[in-house]
């Protein structure tokens, strides 16, 4: 079915990042700048210590009443986010993506380096467009042209 890395080689490895101590607004203005649903949260030393999603702004500020100008990522983000490695297969990023109601997944080494990260949107294009192969193959192959 392929893997993460299949994802990465069409996607690209570029991933946004906040600070924990940046506020929600200026987190959202990212999310709004670079058309994406997930922020990774990165300290000084650029280490991973949380992500920032669409969710955890409905969830955590605009229920609670909180003012994203006021609030800080830190106090909001999701902690130790799941993560999926280069190897990891396309089928595992979509059981883990539906057992644990995640759309984001990013993707480290062996030693816990950020390399990229992976939305259920690209999850789906990929199985997508390796159906779409398969089946154009099929087609081929039936009609002798392959």
């Amino acid at each position: 079915m392929g893997t993460v890395r299949d994802i990465l080689q069409v996607k690209g490895h570029a991933v946004y990042s906040v600070h924990p101590d940046n506020t929600v607004f200026e987190a959202l203005s990212v999310l709004v700048e670079k058309n994406v649903g997930a922020l990774m949260v990165l300290n000084d030393n650029d280490e991973v210590v949380g992500i920032f999603s669409e969710r955890d702004y409905a969830r955590k500020v605009i229920v609670k009443g909180r003012a994203s100008k006021d609030t800080r990522i830190n106090e909001v983000m999701t902690e130790n986010p799941f993560t999926v490695t280069e190897k990891d297969s396309i089928e595992d990023c979509m059981v883990k993506m539906t057992d644990k109601h995640i759309r984001h997944l990013p993707v480290t080494d062996e030693r816990n380096r950020l390399l990229g990260m992976i939305s259920i949107g690209d999850v789906v294009k990929h199985i997508i467009d390796e159906q779409r192969f398969i089946i154009n193959n099929l087609e081929g192959y039936i009609k002798g042209t392959r």
